[in-house]
Protein backbone atom coordinates (compact mmCIF):
# COMPACT_ATOMS: atom_id res chain seq x y z
CA UNK A 1 0.00 0.00 0.00
CA UNK A 2 1.53 3.26 -1.01
CA UNK A 3 1.86 6.22 0.81
CA UNK A 4 0.06 9.37 0.33
CA UNK A 5 1.23 12.91 1.67
CA UNK A 6 -1.62 13.79 3.88
CA UNK A 7 -1.84 17.39 3.51
CA UNK A 8 -2.30 19.97 6.54
CA UNK A 9 -4.71 22.07 7.56
CA UNK A 10 -3.77 25.63 6.40
CA UNK A 11 -4.76 28.83 8.76
CA UNK A 12 -7.51 30.08 7.27
CA UNK A 13 -7.39 34.27 6.07
CA UNK A 14 -9.56 36.36 7.94
CA UNK A 15 -12.21 37.54 5.98
CA UNK A 16 -12.80 41.05 5.27
CA UNK A 17 -15.62 41.98 7.49
CA UNK A 18 -15.55 39.21 10.16
CA UNK A 19 -14.86 39.88 13.49
CA UNK A 20 -11.52 37.84 13.43
CA UNK A 21 -10.89 40.55 11.33
CA UNK A 22 -11.61 43.45 12.68
CA UNK A 23 -9.73 42.69 15.87
CA UNK A 24 -6.60 42.64 14.03
CA UNK A 25 -7.19 45.82 12.22
CA UNK A 26 -7.92 47.33 15.97
CA UNK A 27 -4.52 45.64 17.57
CA UNK A 28 -2.42 47.05 15.12
CA UNK A 29 -3.98 50.40 15.46
CA UNK A 30 -3.90 50.41 19.12
CA UNK A 31 -0.07 49.53 18.72
CA UNK A 32 0.83 52.16 15.94
CA UNK A 33 -1.10 54.86 18.15
CA UNK A 34 0.41 54.11 21.65
CA UNK A 35 3.78 53.74 19.28
CA UNK A 36 2.86 57.09 18.08
CA UNK A 37 2.24 58.69 21.46
CA UNK A 38 5.19 57.17 22.71
CA UNK A 39 7.10 59.03 20.00
CA UNK A 40 5.04 62.24 20.84
CA UNK A 41 5.93 62.18 24.34
CA UNK A 42 9.93 61.47 23.21
CA UNK A 43 10.20 64.79 21.06
CA UNK A 44 8.28 66.54 23.50
CA UNK A 45 10.60 65.90 26.29
CA UNK A 46 13.76 66.39 24.10
CA UNK A 47 12.72 69.97 22.95
CA UNK A 48 11.63 71.09 26.82
CA UNK A 49 15.49 69.82 27.70
CA UNK A 50 16.83 72.13 25.09
CA UNK A 51 18.70 75.65 25.86
CA UNK A 52 17.37 78.38 23.70
CA UNK A 53 19.77 78.26 20.65
CA UNK A 54 18.74 74.80 19.99
CA UNK A 55 14.89 75.51 20.51
CA UNK A 56 15.51 77.83 17.72
CA UNK A 57 17.70 76.10 15.22
CA UNK A 58 14.78 73.24 15.65
CA UNK A 59 12.08 74.31 15.40
CA UNK A 60 12.81 78.59 14.73
CA UNK A 61 10.91 79.21 18.21
CA UNK A 62 12.39 82.85 19.08
CA UNK A 63 13.87 82.68 22.34
CA UNK A 64 11.51 85.60 24.28
CA UNK A 65 12.59 84.59 27.62
CA UNK A 66 16.08 85.08 27.06
CA UNK A 67 15.59 88.25 25.29
CA UNK A 68 13.58 89.34 28.13
CA UNK A 69 16.35 88.42 31.05
CA UNK A 70 19.14 90.04 29.18
CA UNK A 71 16.95 93.43 28.57
CA UNK A 72 15.71 92.78 32.56
CA UNK A 73 19.07 92.67 34.17
CA UNK A 74 19.79 95.63 32.55
CA UNK A 75 16.74 97.54 32.93
CA UNK A 76 16.50 96.57 37.25
CA UNK A 77 20.49 97.24 37.77
CA UNK A 78 19.75 100.67 36.08
CA UNK A 79 17.28 101.23 38.42
CA UNK A 80 19.29 100.02 41.47
CA UNK A 81 22.30 102.10 40.89
CA UNK A 82 19.85 105.04 40.19
CA UNK A 83 17.78 104.35 43.76
CA UNK A 84 21.05 102.95 45.58
CA UNK A 85 22.37 106.67 44.68
CA UNK A 86 19.09 108.41 46.02
CA UNK A 87 19.44 106.43 48.96
CA UNK A 88 23.06 106.96 49.77
CA UNK A 89 21.65 110.67 50.47
CA UNK A 90 19.29 109.67 52.98
CA UNK A 91 21.28 107.63 55.01
CA UNK A 92 23.81 110.12 55.08
CA UNK A 93 21.41 113.20 55.65
CA UNK A 94 20.41 110.86 58.78
CA UNK A 95 23.80 110.36 60.02
CA UNK A 96 25.26 113.71 59.54
CA UNK A 97 22.41 115.54 61.67
CA UNK A 98 22.38 112.58 64.38
CA UNK A 99 25.93 113.82 64.56
CA UNK A 100 25.69 117.78 64.22
CA UNK A 101 22.80 117.06 67.00
CA UNK A 102 24.98 115.27 69.22
CA UNK A 103 27.56 118.04 68.68
CA UNK A 104 25.06 121.20 69.43
CA UNK A 105 23.18 119.33 72.76
CA UNK A 106 25.64 116.88 74.84
CA UNK A 107 28.31 119.44 76.70
CA UNK A 108 31.98 117.98 75.75
CA UNK A 109 31.18 115.68 73.03
CA UNK A 110 34.30 114.68 71.39
CA UNK A 111 33.10 113.54 68.26
CA UNK A 112 33.88 109.52 69.27
CA UNK A 113 30.90 107.50 71.43
CA UNK A 114 31.97 105.57 74.45
CA UNK A 115 31.37 102.26 74.11
CA UNK A 116 27.29 102.31 73.07
CA UNK A 117 26.66 105.60 74.98
CA UNK A 118 28.14 109.20 74.08
CA UNK A 119 29.67 110.85 76.77
CA UNK A 120 29.31 110.30 80.56
CA UNK A 121 29.95 112.81 83.44
CA UNK A 122 30.80 112.06 87.12
CA UNK A 123 30.11 115.02 89.35
CA UNK A 124 26.72 116.79 90.24
CA UNK A 125 28.01 119.84 88.74
CA UNK A 126 28.68 118.54 85.23
CA UNK A 127 25.57 116.43 85.23
CA UNK A 128 23.53 119.92 86.12
CA UNK A 129 25.83 121.93 83.71
CA UNK A 130 24.98 118.81 80.80
CA UNK A 131 21.63 119.06 81.11
CA UNK A 132 21.25 123.16 81.33
CA UNK A 133 23.14 122.76 77.97
CA UNK A 134 20.94 121.15 76.36
CA UNK A 135 17.93 123.70 77.18
CA UNK A 136 20.11 126.15 76.36
CA UNK A 137 21.28 125.54 73.00
CA UNK A 138 17.52 124.14 72.12
CA UNK A 139 16.28 127.69 72.88
CA UNK A 140 19.30 128.98 71.00
CA UNK A 141 18.48 126.55 67.64
CA UNK A 142 18.71 128.95 64.87
CA UNK A 143 21.09 131.08 65.83
CA UNK A 144 23.73 128.39 66.45
CA UNK A 145 22.73 125.74 64.08
CA UNK A 146 24.19 125.19 60.26
CA UNK A 147 21.33 123.00 59.32
CA UNK A 148 17.79 123.91 57.66
CA UNK A 149 16.54 122.94 61.10
CA UNK A 150 13.48 124.12 62.85
CA UNK A 151 11.17 123.78 66.02
CA UNK A 152 8.68 120.72 65.58
CA UNK A 153 5.26 119.96 67.61
CA UNK A 154 5.48 117.05 69.54
CA UNK A 155 1.83 114.76 70.18
CA UNK A 156 0.41 117.47 72.33
CA UNK A 157 0.59 119.87 68.97
CA UNK A 158 2.69 121.96 71.38
CA UNK A 159 6.53 123.42 70.88
CA UNK A 160 9.09 123.00 73.29
CA UNK A 161 11.22 120.45 75.76
CA UNK A 162 9.57 117.65 77.79
CA UNK A 163 11.91 117.13 80.83
CA UNK A 164 11.06 113.57 82.74
CA UNK A 165 13.00 112.32 85.76
CA UNK A 166 12.92 109.11 86.79
CA UNK A 167 13.51 107.88 90.90
CA UNK A 168 12.96 105.21 93.26
CA UNK A 169 9.69 106.01 95.20
CA UNK A 170 11.07 106.74 98.50
CA UNK A 171 14.29 106.18 100.06
CA UNK A 172 16.37 107.02 102.89
CA UNK A 173 19.51 106.74 103.57
CA UNK A 174 21.31 106.78 107.62
CA UNK A 175 24.68 108.12 107.28
CA UNK A 176 26.00 107.11 111.07
CA UNK A 177 25.35 103.34 110.60
CA UNK A 178 25.36 103.30 106.81
CA UNK A 179 22.01 101.59 106.59
CA UNK A 180 19.83 102.40 103.26
CA UNK A 181 16.03 101.53 103.43
CA UNK A 182 14.70 101.45 99.49
CA UNK A 183 11.67 100.95 97.98
CA UNK A 184 11.71 99.59 94.65
CA UNK A 185 9.18 101.29 93.16
CA UNK A 186 9.78 104.11 91.02
CA UNK A 187 8.08 106.69 90.35
CA UNK A 188 8.11 109.68 87.10
CA UNK A 189 8.02 113.30 87.48
CA UNK A 190 7.51 115.25 83.58
CA UNK A 191 7.63 118.92 82.90
CA UNK A 192 7.39 120.95 79.48
CA UNK A 193 9.43 123.68 78.94
CA UNK A 194 8.21 125.73 75.86
CA UNK A 195 10.04 128.78 74.57
CA UNK A 196 8.83 131.15 76.16
CA UNK A 197 9.81 129.76 79.61
CA UNK A 198 13.00 128.83 78.62
CA UNK A 199 13.92 132.31 78.06
CA UNK A 200 13.88 133.25 81.50
CA UNK A 201 16.77 130.47 82.72
CA UNK A 202 16.92 132.07 86.08
CA UNK A 203 13.07 131.04 86.90
CA UNK A 204 13.64 127.08 85.41
CA UNK A 205 16.98 126.59 86.55
CA UNK A 206 15.86 127.86 90.77
CA UNK A 207 12.87 125.63 90.34
CA UNK A 208 12.48 122.53 92.62
CA UNK A 209 12.15 119.88 90.07
CA UNK A 210 15.68 120.39 88.32
CA UNK A 211 16.81 119.60 92.31
CA UNK A 212 18.14 116.40 91.60
CA UNK A 213 18.39 113.74 94.89
CA UNK A 214 21.13 111.60 92.98
CA UNK A 215 21.34 108.61 95.91
CA UNK A 216 17.76 107.29 94.12
CA UNK A 217 17.65 109.44 90.95
CA UNK A 218 17.27 106.66 87.86
CA UNK A 219 17.18 108.55 84.94
CA UNK A 220 16.33 112.39 83.09
CA UNK A 221 15.10 112.36 79.98
CA UNK A 222 14.72 114.97 77.83
CA UNK A 223 12.73 114.77 74.36
CA UNK A 224 11.69 117.03 72.09
CA UNK A 225 11.19 117.30 67.85
CA UNK A 226 12.83 119.30 65.49
CA UNK A 227 12.29 119.76 61.62
CA UNK A 228 14.51 119.49 58.87
CA UNK A 229 14.72 119.47 54.84
CA UNK A 230 17.13 117.72 52.50
CA UNK A 231 17.84 120.29 49.86
CA UNK A 232 20.81 118.67 48.31
CA UNK A 233 18.53 116.25 46.36
CA UNK A 234 17.24 119.36 44.56
CA UNK A 235 21.16 119.27 43.12
CA UNK A 236 20.16 115.66 41.59
CA UNK A 237 16.74 116.81 39.90
CA UNK A 238 14.63 115.30 42.88
CA UNK A 239 11.68 116.33 45.12
CA UNK A 240 13.38 117.29 48.20
CA UNK A 241 12.31 115.07 51.59
CA UNK A 242 11.11 117.00 54.85
CA UNK A 243 12.09 115.23 57.68
CA UNK A 244 10.94 115.08 61.45
CA UNK A 245 13.67 114.54 64.26
CA UNK A 246 12.16 113.21 66.90
CA UNK A 247 15.06 113.70 69.84
CA UNK A 248 15.78 111.82 72.91
CA UNK A 249 18.62 112.76 75.22
CA UNK A 250 19.02 110.11 78.88
CA UNK A 251 21.25 110.67 81.72
CA UNK A 252 21.24 106.97 82.92
CA UNK A 253 22.29 106.65 86.97
CA UNK A 254 20.57 103.38 87.13
CA UNK A 255 23.82 101.93 88.31
CA UNK A 256 24.93 104.12 90.97
CA UNK A 257 28.34 103.48 90.21
CA UNK A 258 29.57 107.40 89.94
CA UNK A 259 29.33 107.20 86.61
CA UNK A 260 25.98 108.70 84.98
CA UNK A 261 26.24 107.44 81.01
CA UNK A 262 24.63 109.98 78.30
CA UNK A 263 23.03 108.60 75.37
CA UNK A 264 21.20 110.58 72.64
CA UNK A 265 18.96 108.81 70.32
CA UNK A 266 17.48 110.79 66.41
CA UNK A 267 14.42 109.02 65.38
CA UNK A 268 13.98 110.35 61.33
CA UNK A 269 10.60 110.60 59.53
CA UNK A 270 10.24 112.13 56.27
CA UNK A 271 6.99 113.79 56.07
CA UNK A 272 5.96 115.54 52.73
CA UNK A 273 6.72 118.80 52.20
CA UNK A 274 4.30 121.42 52.82
CA UNK A 275 4.08 124.91 50.76
CA UNK A 276 7.00 123.82 48.77
CA UNK A 277 7.66 125.74 45.15
CA UNK A 278 10.48 124.37 43.38
CA UNK A 279 11.35 125.87 39.77
CA UNK A 280 13.33 124.24 37.08
CA UNK A 281 13.06 120.79 36.03
CA UNK A 282 12.74 118.61 38.64
CA UNK A 283 9.11 117.94 38.02
CA UNK A 284 10.24 116.75 34.81
CA UNK A 285 12.93 114.17 35.85
CA UNK A 286 10.50 113.21 38.38
CA UNK A 287 8.37 112.20 35.48
CA UNK A 288 10.76 110.19 33.38
CA UNK A 289 11.91 108.52 36.57
CA UNK A 290 8.24 106.97 37.00
CA UNK A 291 7.73 106.01 33.32
CA UNK A 292 10.96 104.02 33.60
CA UNK A 293 9.95 102.33 36.70
CA UNK A 294 6.51 101.67 34.81
CA UNK A 295 8.73 100.02 32.01
CA UNK A 296 10.20 97.62 34.16
CA UNK A 297 7.30 96.36 35.90
CA UNK A 298 5.47 95.64 32.76
CA UNK A 299 9.02 93.99 32.00
CA UNK A 300 9.07 91.98 35.24
CA UNK A 301 5.45 91.14 34.17
CA UNK A 302 5.59 89.74 30.68
CA UNK A 303 9.03 87.57 32.15
CA UNK A 304 6.90 86.01 35.11
CA UNK A 305 4.07 85.51 33.02
CA UNK A 306 6.23 83.67 30.96
CA UNK A 307 8.21 81.75 33.38
CA UNK A 308 4.99 80.87 35.41
CA UNK A 309 3.42 79.12 31.46
CA UNK A 310 6.85 77.49 31.43
CA UNK A 311 6.72 75.52 35.09
CA UNK A 312 2.55 75.34 34.57
CA UNK A 313 3.37 73.23 31.09
CA UNK A 314 6.35 71.70 32.48
CA UNK A 315 4.29 70.30 35.04
CA UNK A 316 1.75 68.80 32.33
CA UNK A 317 4.51 67.03 30.52
CA UNK A 318 5.54 65.83 33.72
CA UNK A 319 1.98 64.28 34.60
CA UNK A 320 2.03 62.98 30.55
CA UNK A 321 5.39 60.95 31.11
CA UNK A 322 4.66 59.63 34.82
CA UNK A 323 1.51 57.90 33.29
CA UNK A 324 3.31 56.71 30.52
CA UNK A 325 6.20 54.92 32.28
CA UNK A 326 3.29 53.65 35.16
CA UNK A 327 1.38 52.10 32.07
CA UNK A 328 4.27 50.88 30.35
CA UNK A 329 7.11 49.49 32.82
CA UNK A 330 4.31 49.03 35.56
CA UNK A 331 6.37 51.28 38.49
CA UNK A 332 6.91 54.78 39.60
CA UNK A 333 9.67 57.02 37.89
CA UNK A 334 12.45 58.31 40.36
CA UNK A 335 12.32 61.38 42.62
CA UNK A 336 15.32 62.59 40.95
CA UNK A 337 13.46 62.39 37.44
CA UNK A 338 10.41 64.16 38.56
CA UNK A 339 12.51 66.77 39.78
CA UNK A 340 13.90 67.61 36.32
CA UNK A 341 10.85 68.92 35.13
CA UNK A 342 10.95 71.55 38.08
CA UNK A 343 13.18 73.85 36.49
CA UNK A 344 14.42 75.83 39.26
CA UNK A 345 15.86 78.86 37.53
CA UNK A 346 12.29 79.84 36.53
CA UNK A 347 11.43 79.20 40.16
CA UNK A 348 14.33 81.65 40.75
CA UNK A 349 13.40 84.05 38.25
CA UNK A 350 9.34 84.11 39.27
CA UNK A 351 11.19 85.37 43.27
CA UNK A 352 12.92 87.81 41.70
CA UNK A 353 10.29 89.72 39.04
CA UNK A 354 7.68 89.21 42.02
CA UNK A 355 10.28 91.11 44.84
CA UNK A 356 10.71 94.08 41.57
CA UNK A 357 7.38 94.70 40.62
CA UNK A 358 6.88 95.38 44.76
CA UNK A 359 10.15 97.08 45.17
CA UNK A 360 9.18 99.31 41.71
CA UNK A 361 5.70 100.37 43.21
CA UNK A 362 7.13 101.43 46.67
CA UNK A 363 9.84 103.32 44.58
CA UNK A 364 7.52 104.90 42.51
CA UNK A 365 5.16 106.26 45.31
CA UNK A 366 8.62 107.32 47.50
CA UNK A 367 9.29 109.13 44.40
CA UNK A 368 5.96 110.98 44.48
CA UNK A 369 6.35 111.07 48.43
CA UNK A 370 2.93 109.02 49.38
CA UNK A 371 5.55 106.66 51.31
CA UNK A 372 8.89 107.00 53.36
CA UNK A 373 10.45 103.27 53.42
CA UNK A 374 13.55 103.66 51.71
CA UNK A 375 14.64 100.50 53.52
CA UNK A 376 11.99 97.61 52.72
CA UNK A 377 12.63 99.09 49.30
CA UNK A 378 16.15 98.90 49.03
CA UNK A 379 15.91 95.15 50.56
CA UNK A 380 13.23 93.84 47.82
CA UNK A 381 15.29 95.86 45.17
CA UNK A 382 18.74 94.73 46.03
CA UNK A 383 17.63 90.80 46.61
CA UNK A 384 16.14 91.06 43.24
CA UNK A 385 19.41 91.94 41.60
CA UNK A 386 21.13 89.75 43.43
CA UNK A 387 18.82 86.98 42.18
CA UNK A 388 18.88 88.18 38.06
CA UNK A 389 22.75 88.46 38.34
CA UNK A 390 22.86 84.71 39.52
CA UNK A 391 20.75 83.63 37.29
CA UNK A 392 22.86 84.44 34.37
CA UNK A 393 24.99 81.50 35.72
CA UNK A 394 22.19 79.35 34.29
CA UNK A 395 22.86 80.00 30.79
CA UNK A 396 26.18 79.79 31.31
CA UNK A 397 25.61 76.14 32.27
CA UNK A 398 24.84 75.78 28.61
CA UNK A 399 28.64 75.02 28.30
CA UNK A 400 30.40 72.58 29.98
CA UNK A 401 33.09 74.23 30.99
CA UNK A 402 31.09 76.55 32.65
CA UNK A 403 28.75 74.31 34.22
CA UNK A 404 31.18 73.08 36.76
CA UNK A 405 29.94 75.09 39.53
CA UNK A 406 26.81 74.37 38.92
CA UNK A 407 26.76 70.77 39.18
CA UNK A 408 29.40 70.48 41.88
CA UNK A 409 27.08 72.58 44.37
CA UNK A 410 23.85 70.48 43.51
CA UNK A 411 26.09 67.69 44.45
CA UNK A 412 27.78 68.93 47.52
CA UNK A 413 25.19 70.35 49.03
CA UNK A 414 23.04 67.21 50.85
CA UNK A 415 26.53 66.19 52.38
CA UNK A 416 27.30 69.96 53.10
CA UNK A 417 24.03 70.44 54.51
CA UNK A 418 24.11 68.03 57.08
CA UNK A 419 27.87 67.99 57.94
CA UNK A 420 26.80 72.43 59.04
CA UNK A 421 24.31 70.85 61.54
CA UNK A 422 26.85 68.79 63.08
CA UNK A 423 29.44 71.74 63.48
CA UNK A 424 26.54 74.19 63.92
CA UNK A 425 26.17 71.85 67.37
CA UNK A 426 29.91 72.47 68.45
CA UNK A 427 29.60 75.91 67.67
CA UNK A 428 26.24 76.92 69.57
CA UNK A 429 28.50 75.18 72.24
CA UNK A 430 31.73 77.52 72.01
CA UNK A 431 28.91 80.83 71.10
CA UNK A 432 27.07 80.01 75.03
CA UNK A 433 30.45 79.27 76.64
CA UNK A 434 31.75 82.36 76.00
CA UNK A 435 29.38 84.63 76.31
CA UNK A 436 28.66 83.52 79.65
CA UNK A 437 32.37 83.33 81.08
CA UNK A 438 33.77 86.10 78.65
CA UNK A 439 31.10 88.59 78.72
CA UNK A 440 32.26 90.76 81.55
CA UNK A 441 35.85 90.87 80.21
CA UNK A 442 35.88 91.16 76.53
CA UNK A 443 33.61 93.86 74.66
CA UNK A 444 33.73 90.72 71.72
CA UNK A 445 31.54 88.47 73.79
CA UNK A 446 29.39 91.00 74.98
CA UNK A 447 26.10 89.70 73.32
CA UNK A 448 25.25 86.53 71.65
CA UNK A 449 25.70 88.11 68.59
CA UNK A 450 28.69 89.51 69.16
CA UNK A 451 30.39 86.11 69.88
CA UNK A 452 28.86 84.58 66.97
CA UNK A 453 30.61 87.27 65.09
CA UNK A 454 33.97 86.67 66.68
CA UNK A 455 34.32 83.39 65.83
CA UNK A 456 32.93 83.36 62.68
CA UNK A 457 35.94 86.14 62.07
CA UNK A 458 38.30 83.63 63.50
CA UNK A 459 37.54 80.97 61.91
CA UNK A 460 38.34 83.11 58.88
CA UNK A 461 41.61 83.73 60.15
CA UNK A 462 40.56 87.45 60.81
CA UNK A 463 41.55 89.58 64.17
CA UNK A 464 43.07 86.72 66.08
CA UNK A 465 45.60 88.58 67.79
CA UNK A 466 43.45 91.69 69.20
CA UNK A 467 40.60 88.91 70.43
CA UNK A 468 43.88 87.26 72.42
CA UNK A 469 45.09 90.79 73.91
CA UNK A 470 41.60 92.36 74.63
CA UNK A 471 41.24 90.34 77.49
CA UNK A 472 41.16 92.00 80.31
CA UNK A 473 43.89 90.31 83.02
CA UNK A 474 41.48 90.86 86.17
CA UNK A 475 41.17 87.46 86.90
CA UNK A 476 43.90 84.94 86.40
CA UNK A 477 41.34 81.99 86.03
CA UNK A 478 39.61 83.39 83.39
CA UNK A 479 42.94 84.46 81.59
CA UNK A 480 43.70 80.88 81.46
CA UNK A 481 40.66 79.66 80.26
CA UNK A 482 39.95 82.55 77.80
CA UNK A 483 43.64 80.34 76.62
CA UNK A 484 42.51 77.30 76.40
CA UNK A 485 38.53 78.39 74.87
CA UNK A 486 40.51 80.49 71.73
CA UNK A 487 43.45 78.12 70.98
CA UNK A 488 40.96 74.54 71.18
CA UNK A 489 38.24 76.87 69.34
CA UNK A 490 40.86 78.06 66.81
CA UNK A 491 42.73 74.35 66.55
CA UNK A 492 39.03 72.42 66.27
CA UNK A 493 37.49 74.53 63.65
CA UNK A 494 40.28 75.50 61.42
CA UNK A 495 42.32 72.32 61.30
CA UNK A 496 39.98 69.89 61.23
CA UNK A 497 35.96 71.19 60.40
CA UNK A 498 36.84 73.47 58.00
CA UNK A 499 39.30 70.76 56.41
CA UNK A 500 36.86 68.60 56.08
CA UNK A 501 34.01 70.76 54.66
CA UNK A 502 36.35 71.83 52.03
CA UNK A 503 37.12 68.25 51.25
CA UNK A 504 33.33 67.34 50.80
CA UNK A 505 33.22 70.42 48.21
CA UNK A 506 36.53 68.63 46.85
CA UNK A 507 34.78 65.08 46.74
CA UNK A 508 31.86 66.49 44.56
CA UNK A 509 34.26 68.33 41.89
CA UNK A 510 36.28 65.49 41.32
CA UNK A 511 32.82 63.49 40.91
CA UNK A 512 31.43 66.01 38.66
CA UNK A 513 34.79 65.47 37.42
CA UNK A 514 35.20 62.06 36.60
CA UNK A 515 31.58 61.97 35.03
CA UNK A 516 32.11 64.71 32.56
CA UNK A 517 35.30 62.32 31.41
CA UNK A 518 33.37 58.75 31.33
CA UNK A 519 29.50 60.09 31.12
CA UNK A 520 26.80 60.55 34.15
CA UNK A 521 25.16 57.23 35.58
CA UNK A 522 21.27 57.37 32.99
CA UNK A 523 18.68 57.28 34.57
CA UNK A 524 14.93 56.40 33.65
CA UNK A 525 14.40 59.69 32.10
CA UNK A 526 17.41 59.71 29.96
CA UNK A 527 16.95 56.30 28.60
CA UNK A 528 13.93 57.05 27.44
CA UNK A 529 14.87 59.66 25.68
CA UNK A 530 18.26 57.53 23.97
CA UNK A 531 14.60 56.60 21.42
CA UNK A 532 14.20 59.57 19.98
CA UNK A 533 15.75 60.28 16.74
CA UNK A 534 18.16 62.85 17.85
CA UNK A 535 18.31 66.97 17.57
CA UNK A 536 19.08 66.57 13.40
CA UNK A 537 15.41 64.99 13.36
CA UNK A 538 14.05 68.37 14.05
CA UNK A 539 15.86 70.11 11.34
CA UNK A 540 15.76 67.84 8.48
CA UNK A 541 12.32 66.43 6.61
CA UNK A 542 11.51 63.10 8.87
CA UNK A 543 11.66 59.88 7.20
CA UNK A 544 9.89 57.29 9.41
CA UNK A 545 6.64 56.97 9.08
CA UNK A 546 5.61 57.15 12.94
CA UNK A 547 7.73 60.83 12.49
CA UNK A 548 5.39 61.58 9.96
CA UNK A 549 1.93 60.94 11.57
CA UNK A 550 3.31 62.54 15.43
CA UNK A 551 4.16 65.83 13.01
CA UNK A 552 0.76 65.63 11.41
CA UNK A 553 -1.05 64.85 14.40
CA UNK A 554 0.77 67.79 15.60
CA UNK A 555 -0.12 69.88 12.88
CA UNK A 556 -3.57 68.91 13.16
CA UNK A 557 -5.12 68.93 16.54
CA UNK A 558 -2.91 68.44 19.29
CA UNK A 559 -1.06 71.66 19.30
CA UNK A 560 -1.03 71.64 23.25
CA UNK A 561 0.62 68.93 23.44
CA UNK A 562 3.89 70.71 22.38
CA UNK A 563 5.61 72.18 25.11
CA UNK A 564 7.68 75.13 24.89
CA UNK A 565 10.44 76.14 27.91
Amino acid sequence: MAWQAYPLPQARKPEKGSGVFRLTVRNAMAHLDSAVKEECLREDLKFYFMNPCEKYRARHQIPWKLGLQILKIVMVTTQLVRFGLSNQLVVAFKEENTVAFKYLFLKGYSGVDEDNYSCSVYTQEDAYESIFHVMNQYHRLKNVSLGTLSYGENEENKIGLKVCKQYYKKETMFHANETLNIDSDTETDCTHLDLQALSRPQDWKSSSFFRLEFYRLLQVEISFRLRGIDLQRILSRELPDCYIFQNTIIFDNKAHSGKIKIYLDSDAHIEECKELNISGSVQKNTQYVLVFDAFVIVICLASLILCTRSIVLALSLRKRFLNFFLEKYKRRVCDADQWEFINGWYVLVIISDLMTIIGSILKMEIKVKNLTNYDLCSILLGTSTLLVWVGVIRYLGYFQKYNVLILTMQASLPKVLRFCACAGMIYLGYTFCGWIVLGPYHNKFVALNTVSECLFSLVNGDDMFATFAQIQQKSIMVWLFSRLYLYSFISLFIYMILSLFIALITDSYDTIKKYQQNGFPETDLQEFLKGCSGREGYQTEPSAFLSSICCLRRKESDDHLILTN
